[in-house]
C-alpha cells in the first residue's frame, strides 16, 4: 500500500509548487532548498506527507517522533477507503441528489432547475431579494454565485427570464435561499458565509464522534473556502476558537483584516446545539462513516451547506499553538488506522 501510494504521489505531483514550498520553508529555516526537497521526499515516504502536509503542519519544526503523530494524505486516503463506501460517495458529491436526502435537515429552499418548469423558478423566487445558484457537482466553491434580484426589475418577467437563461446557460442548475448568518458571525466578516465544518466519524456501534470542529472565515469574497482566500482556525469543545487563524499562504490572524474582530477567543453560536444535529446527519448515510460537514450558523441553528465524503485534513499548526501532536492517536481511539 505504501509503495503504491508513493508512485501515485510521484506521478500526480506538482513539481513547480514542490519546488517553491520548499523554497520558501529553506528562507524560514536558514537551510538550504535542497535540504528541504530531500526532507520533504523523505517524509513522503516516511509518513505519507504531500507536499502541503509538510508546509501546513510545519514538518521543518518537528522531530522524528512528533512527526509520528501527525495525520497525512496517506492516513486519510486510508480513513476514506476502509470506511466510505465507494459507491455512496455520488450522495455527497452530487448537490442536488444530497439535498434531496438531507432535506429534513438543510433548513433551506432548493430547486434542480433540470426538473422544474420556468413558472416553478418564477415561483420560488417571488419576495426573495437574493438566490445562491451552484453547479450541480463541484468543490472549492467554483461556480456558486449569489444573484441579487431587484424587486421592482423582478415584476418583469422578461426580466426573469433573461436571470433564468443565464443560470441555465452556465450549468448553474442548484438554486438555494440565501442564507442569512447569525449576526455574531457577519460581526467576524460580513462578506461570506462564515461556516464551521465538523468532522465526525461513526463508529462500528453506530456511535458519532465528533473529530475536529474547524471554523472557516471569509476573507476577500463570498465564500469562506481555504482555496479561495479564507482561513481556518480550531474551536474546542465549549465552542470558543483557541488559536489564531491561517490562510492556504500560512499568513496567521489574530484578528480579521478587515473587521478586526478578534479570532481567538471568538464564541460560535448556538454551540450546545451542534452535536445533537450532526448525530442526525449521520443516521442518514451510514455507509460514509467519515465525513466533513459545512455549515451555516443562524439565529435559529444550523444550515446545512454540503457533506464532503472525502474531508481534507486539519490539525492544529505547531508554531501558534505550541502543540507539536498531531490527531493521529486522537482518530485511532475510534480507527483501524
Amino acid at each position: 500500500m505504501r509503495i503504491g501510494y508513493m508512485f501515485k504521489k510521484i506521478k500526480n505531483a506538482n513539481y513547480k509548487e514542490y519546488y517553491n514550498r520548499a523554497k520558501e520553508i529553506a528562507k524560514k529555516i536558514n537551510k538550504s532548498t535542497f535540504y528541504v526537497l530531500f526532507d520533504m521526499a523523505k517524509c513522503a515516504i516516511l509518513y505519507g506527507s504531500g507536499y502541503m502536509d509538510y508546509f501546513e503542519f510545519e514538518f521543518y519544526l518537528l522531530n522524528k517522533s512528533e512527526r509520528k503523530t501527525y495525520i497525512t494524505g496517506r492516513y486519510n486516503n486510508e480513513i476514506i477507503r476502509k470506511y466510505n463506501k465507494k459507491e455512496d460517495w455520488d450522495k455527497f458529491s452530487d448537490k442536488v441528489k444530497f439535498n434531496n436526502l438531507f432535506k429534513d435537515y438543510l433548513n433551506r429552499g432548493f430547486l434542480d432547475l433540470r426538473s422544474v418548469s420556468f413558472k416553478e423558478f418564477e415561483s420560488f423566487i417571488e419576495g426573495k431579494s437574493k438566490i445562491v445558484v451552484k453547479p450541480i457537482n463541484g468543490s472549492g466553491g467554483k461556480g456558486v454565485e449569489v444573484i441579487e434580484l431587484d424587486s421592482e426589475k423582478m415584476k418583469n418577467e422578461y426580466n426573469v427570464l433573461k436571470i433564468y437563461n443565464s443560470i441555465i446557460k452556465n450549468e448553474q442548475f442548484l438554486v438555494e435561499d440565501f442564507i442569512v448568518q447569525h449576526e455574531e458571525m457577519s460581526k467576524l466578516y460580513g462578506g461570506s458565509v462564515n461556516g464551521v465544518r465538523v468532522l465526525s466519524f461513526l463508529d462500528d456501534q453506530g456511535e458519532t464522534h465528533i473529530m475536529n470542529v474547524i471554523l472557516r472565515i471569509g476573507h476577500n469574497g463570498s465564500v469562506d473556502n481555504f482555496s479561495s482566500g479564507g482561513m481556518y482556525t480550531f474551536v474546542n469543545k465549549e465552542g470558543k476558537v483557541f488559536v489564531p487563524a491561517i490562510d492556504e499562504d500560512g499568513h496567521i490572524y489574530n484578528k480579521h483584516p478587515k473587521t478586526l474582530t478578534p479570532i481567538v477567543g471568538f464564541k460560535v453560536p448556538n454551540y450546545d446545539k451542534l452535536e445533537g444535529y450532526v448525530k442526525e446527519l449521520c443516521k442518514v448515510v451510514p455507509t460514509v462513516r467519515y465525513v466533513g460537514w459545512d455549515l451555516a450558523v443562524t439565529k435559529d441553528g444550523f444550515v446545512l451547506l454540503e457533506g464532503n465524503e472525502y474531508p481534507g485534513i486539519f490539525q492544529v499548526k505547531p508554531s501558534i499553538s505550541g502543540i507539536k501532536t498531531g490527531d493521529l492517536v486522537k482518530y485511532r481511539k475510534y480507527m483501524d488506522i
